[in-house]
């Protein structure tokens, strides 16, 4: 049985409908990401989990039980939220049991659950601190502490990161997915805009765009074979390369014409019907290399902005005026300059093909 189970969610404010029939099964010891650009309606549908926000519209079910009437306090949930929200008069001991006392939980039982989540956390020798002498990163595990000792069915988890410097972000992910490790049957949903985040502690991603759901799976799986166009921008850092093209031949493998000029043969089946067809074609900025030798050259441009990023380098360049810049990512440190030319080929399979409505060539049906 799915953890938890959304059947044709909906939200609306008044007459305006923020999310859209949102279907979604999370498994038991599942880390689920929500992902996506502001306005998306990830964290609304957190807080509706939660019972922070009233259900329009379809069900909910924590564990095969229909909770969309439920107080939050009996969903079996606990949430982490983007500020840390400590008692500032109460030690770090008496922040993470506050909510078992409120439960009228005995002394003995308080004393057990919150020394096991200091000593996952390592908090043990902070427990006798007030949150002012602590650093945030140790300020954002206290608060997750506090979620640990109620030993929810589900932890949510808004934007926990976002407050934190770039070195705390980094060391308090590590950590959140060490969390997931000692904690293999809780099951987790995490809201994030950050795709680092996504990628490096996710199950599997769920992109949410308008209050759409775009695409959920594994990590890997949305990198190397996004959906839509949207999906294949927003995943990937710089966002893929994508440019409108014209559909020459088909079958097996596919002939198409950029704007640019240029022709590009992808090994992705099209049908006959799809010849002379408006195509949107895609690749990743790290897919693309120098061309060598016989290597068909995608692209020819002058350098317009170099970024020295030290294991990589980044390129941005042009064909023509007036065009989209490409982004080449290479690696390793590169003496390029404005004005130089270079020629950019990339291996097949690297390459994307979408029709003209931005959904991919390799989701299609028949």
């Amino acid at each position: 049985m799915a953890s938890l189970t959304l059947t044709n969610i909906r939200k609306s404010y008044g007459p305006v409908e923020v999310l859209h029939d949102i279907n979604l099964e999370i498994e038991k010891g599942e880390l689920v990401v929500f992902v996506g650009p502001s306005g998306c309606g990830k964290s609304t549908l957190l807080r509706m989990i939660a019972g922070l926000e009233q259900i329009t519209g379809g069900t909910l079910e924590i564990e095969g039980t229909v909770m969309n009437d439920v107080p939050p306090s009996q969903r079996g949930i606990a949430m982490v939220f983007q500020s840390y929200a400590l008692y500032p008069h109460m030690t770090v001991r008496d922040n993470m049991a506050f909510g078992m006392k409120i439960a009228k939980a005995s002394k003995a039982e308080i004393e057990e659950r919150v020394s096991a989540a200091a000593e996952i956390l390592q908090l043990t020798p902070l427990l006798d601190r007030l949150p002012k002498a602590l650093s945030g990163g140790q300020r954002q595990r206290v608060a997750i502490g506090r979620a640990i000792v109620r030993d929810p069915k589900v932890f949510l988890f808004d934007e926990p990161l976002s407050n934190l410097d770039a070195g705390l972000r980094v060391a308090t992910r590590i950590e959140i997915a060490q969390l997931k490790e000692q904690l293999p049957e809780s099951t987790m949903i995490y809201v994030t805009h950050d795709q680092v985040e996504a990628m490096t502690l996710a199950s599997r991603i769920v992109v949410l765009n308008g209050g759409y759901v775009e695409q959920v799976g594994p990590p890997l799986e949305l990198y190397e074979r996004p959906a839509n166009v949207f999906v294949a921008k927003f995943i990937g850092s710089p966002a893929m390369n994508v440019f409108a093209a014209t559909i020459d031949a088909t079958g097996a493998a596919t002939t198409a014409t950029l704007e640019t000029g240029g022709q590009v043969h992808i090994p992705v089946e099209s049908r006959a019907e799809d010849a002379g067809t408006a195509a949107h074609f895609g690749v990743r900025p790290e897919d693309l290399v120098l061309a060598e030798g016989d290597a068909e050259v995608l692209f020819e441009g002058t350098v317009e902005i170099v970024e020295g990023l030290g294991e990589v380098t980044q390129v941005y360049f042009k064909e023509k005026a007036g065009e989209s810049a490409v982004v080449a990512k290479l690696p390793g440190i590169r003496a390029f300059k404005r004005g130089d030319r270079l020629k950019l080929a990339a291996a097949p399979e690297k390459l994307h093909l979408f029709d003209a409505k931005g959904r991919s060539f390799l989701y299609r049906n028949g």
